[in-house]
């Protein structure tokens, strides 16, 4: 069957030769032009409602510091668009995340006479119409006549509040201990006639351990002299006082300023994870000379950041959607150590690091994505990023798996941070004695558990799925078997884990490891049940207890044991062995015929719009009970690029394009929780035309590209450009051939090394389907071969 696809194709590239779009004989400078600019074609309210849960505020690239309006709390977005009322600013956010969780430190401006601690009572109305917004800067007009203005630098918010003429006081509340997420203690202290301090622990992400914590600080100084101030515990207020503590929930200060001296009043925020010192130390190192100033250096910086993967041609529309996608997929990990290098480990213990500390690691989620566009930009950040999660495994002895702060969370299931880590190894990021204390950390991982959980989770699978080849179910409550409540989907992500820390073995000489490793990479094929039909198909993934038999309900549109889907979405990650697991379905003609169920392809070839809207899952939390292809979350974010593996590649090109039409530049743009960056990624990288779809290969798989022109700029690296001249996002194109430095280039798919090495790609597309990839060698070679 596979034969017959390749001489289908060649004769459909033989007979419409005339569809293929034509390159210009021009110069290089000929073509669209790449935007002055780019900042001004990022809109950060772009997801900013109960589904993409992004913010609109301002932030530097990968900063600490996130300060935004929050216009509801403990929701999973503190900022949702359809709602009128701010509450107030706070100076930490993660973008696109599932559950509520910081917004800490939140201050808020008003007029008159304080008479109540509750943000519902303070908070103030607002338009959209009176909003500004830019990457590094945030600014509205209160309806009460209040104009604030927000920007950052890595480790401290700037503010600027402007004052309406007329009030009898001008005040700047700050409320200390009362966050989106959970408070357990804090304190707030006003220091002298123009300082105020404190700080805040929290914790209880996604309610999954309930036990994990993490400790923040700030230093406020304001540029004018307080005329009064106060206190407040939970809904006392007490004038004059200068320090409180935690109470039931809130404990802030209020600080009134003299309206005759000036109308308006300027504040600098430091943060930081380590203490009060450390928050007074980044203010006082990063404070700007002033607020213009910061906001001028803020938007420089991302100008330089969004110009390293900058895009010519399309559509206004087109540009907006990317640009705004490149900018939330640099928002996190987020700096953890202050301006010394002081940072909180996971003993709860000051450290100092070598090199900036980073945290706020969503990794079930980044790993598919988001560390590959980082680790591409910016290797130099990829490489801090990764040798954090060692000192995170130094510090408290095992590796995370979502970690927020100083707190191992234990959300999602599976092993995430081994095939992130080993994707960042492939690349050559770090040192010998590095790779070895990471391939030690996830060794350990991959084959023990934690004796004390009340930390660290880790593989809680381990015990049946080492002696077994796959997780035994059981469903008992309490955080320390997660896994073996997700027992089907965390065998597959266990599998697919070993499989690439088998490469990294090999890499490093471990010859009895990598073994051990490797045997475990078709562990997959241990769930697979030949008796399962569905739609028409025979075998599927199914759950089973340490018995070895299956367990709930067989349908494979049913979820019992996979995490956020079902096996119709998790029966394609098995991609590190794609003729195995294509085996198992028939051949890789059946294959291909699935995923043409999956993605409703005979639909999608004459109206993508309408089966993206019609066919596929849609809702950030719809994902159970369902066959077709999710869109909106991460377990089948690959699953477009298998078609590679089948000998049909131009089917992704029309995928991702139909995809393309779930992401719109206005607030309700995102389908999904953006899940700090990784949909923004995964759509970053098909719009520019590659994408590692074998998480831990370095291996790059190629489709059309959406944008005549693409230049990557790695931070120290080697410009590259792509150019596929009449490239477009809104008709579906395919690849008739691709030119890597003037030499055709047949196979599918691109190694990192050769990518960097490339200088130019060259893509010529066709309004009709090619011959192009399709032969059996021009698909990537499974992981372990790709050693």
């Amino acid at each position: 069957m596979r034969a017959r696809n390749r001489v289908f194709a060649a004769v459909l590239a033989c007979t419409l030769g005339a569809a293929t779009v034509a390159a210009p004989a021009a110069s290089a400078e000929s073509g669209p032009k790449f935007a002055d600019d780019p900042t001004k074609l990022v809109d950060t309210s772009i997801g900013n409602n109960g589904d993409g849960t992004t913010f609109p505020g301002a932030a530097s690239p990968f900063g600490m510091v996130q300060l935004s309006p929050d216009t509801q709390l403990k929701k999973y977005a503190s900022y949702d668009y359809a709602q009128d009322k701010i509450l107030g600013f706070s100076h930490t956010h993660l973008s696109g995340v599932g559950c509520q969780t910081m917004g800490n430190f939140r201050f808020m401006p008003t007029t008159g006479a304080v008479t109540s601690s509750d943000p519902a009572q303070y908070g103030a109305k607002f338009n959209h119409a009176n909003e500004s917004r830019e990457p590094g800067y945030y600014g509205v007009k209160l309806d009460n006549g209040i104009n604030a203005e927000l920007t950052t630098t890595e480790r401290t918010g700037q503010h600027r509040y402007t004052f309406p003429a007329g009030a009898a006081a001008d005040n700047v509340l700050i409320e200390a201990t009362e966050s989106n997420g959970y408070s357990y203690a804090g304190e707030v202290h006003v220091v002298g006639d123009d300082t105020v301090e404190g700080w805040l622990q929290g914790g209880n992400f996604c309610w999954e351990t309930q036990k994990e914590r993490y400790k923040i600080f700030f230093s406020a100084k304001f540029d004018r002299k307080f005329a009064s101030f106060g206190t407040w515990v939970d809904g006392k207020l007490t004038p004059s006082q200068r320090d409180a503590k935690f109470g039931a929930g809130r404990t802030g200060a209020w600080l009134s300023f003299d309206p005759k001296a000036g109308k308006q009043v300027g504040a600098s925020v430091g943060i930081s994870y380590t203490s009060i010192d450390g928050a007074r130390g980044n203010r006082v190192a990063e404070q700007p000379k002033s607020f213009d100033k910061a906001h001028k250096a803020a938007n420089k910086t991302w100008r330089e950041e969004l110009n390293r993967m900058r895009v010519a041609g399309g559509t206004t529309a087109d540009q907006r959607t990317y640009y705004s996608a490149l900018y939330r997929s640099l928002l996190h990990p987020s700096l953890g150590s202050d301006v010394d290098n002081k940072y909180r480990g996971f003993d709860d213990k000051i450290h100092k690091n070598d090199s900036p500390y980073y945290q706020m690691f969503s990794l079930w989620d980044t790993y598919r994505s988001q560390n590959q566009l980082v680790a591409l930009l910016h290797p130099d950040k990829a490489a801090d990023m990764t040798k954090s999660v060692l000192k995170i495994y130094q510090d408290g002895g095992w590796v995370p798996r979502w970690a927020l702060g100083q707190g191992e969370t234990n959300v999602m299931s599976g092993d995430p941070v081994t095939p992130w880590v080993v994707d960042n190894y492939r690349r050559g990021l770090f040192d010998d004695k590095t790779a070895r204390q990471l391939f030690e950390a996830l060794w350990k991982n991959v084959n023990e558990v934690p004796k004390d959980q009340s930390v660290f989770r880790g593989r809680d699978g381990n015990p049946t799925y080492v002696k077994n080849g796959w997780i035994g179910y059981q469903d008992v409550p309490g955080y320390k078997f997660g896994d073996t409540r997700q027992a089907g989907s965390a065998t597959l992500e266990y599998a697919l884990a070993d499989c690439a820390l088998s490469t990294m073995a090999t890499g490093l000489g471990e010859k009895d490891k990598a073994k051990t490793l490797a045997a475990r990479c078709d562990n997959f094929t241990k769930l697979w049940d030949t008796g399962v039909q569905s739609k028409g198909y025979n075998g599927f993934p199914r759950t089973k207890a340490a018995d070895g038999t299956g367990v709930g309900d067989p349908d494979p549109a049913k979820s019992t044991g996979f995490h956020e889907g079902t096996p119709w979405q998790y029966q394609w990650l098995a991609q590190q062995d794609t003729a195995k697991l294509f085996g198992l379905m028939g051949g890789a003609a059946q294959a291909e015929k699935r995923l043409d169920t999956f993605f409703d392809m005979p639909l999608l070839l004459q109206n993508p719009a309408k089966a993206a809207k019609d066919s596929w899952v849609h809702g950030a939390y719809d994902y159970h009970n369902n066959f077709a292809f999710n869109p909106n979350n991460e377990p089948d974010l690959h699953a477009p690029w298998m078609y590679a593996w089948t000998g049909a590649p131009w089917k992704t090109s029309a995928v991702m394009r139909a995809a393309r039409t779930l992401f719109t530049d206005t607030p309700y743009g995102m389908p999904g929780n953006d899940d700090l960056g990784t949909i923004s990624s995964w759509l970053v990288f098909a719009m520019a035309g590659v994408f590692e779809a074998q998480p831990g290969s370095g291996t790059y798989l190629l489709s059309a590209p959406m944008f005549e022109k693409v230049e990557i700029r790695p931070d120290g690296g080697r410009k590259l450009k792509i150019d596929a001249p009449g490239a477009s996002a809104s008709k579906l194109q395919y690849v008739s051939s691709v030119d890597v430095r003037n030499r055709s280039l047949t196979k599918s798919w691109l190694s990192h090394e050769d990518l960097l090495d490339a200088g130019k790609i060259r893509f010529t597309l066709s309004d009709k389907p090619t011959s192009w990839g399709t032969s059996a060698q021009a698909a990537p070679p499974a992981l372990l071969d790709a050693r």
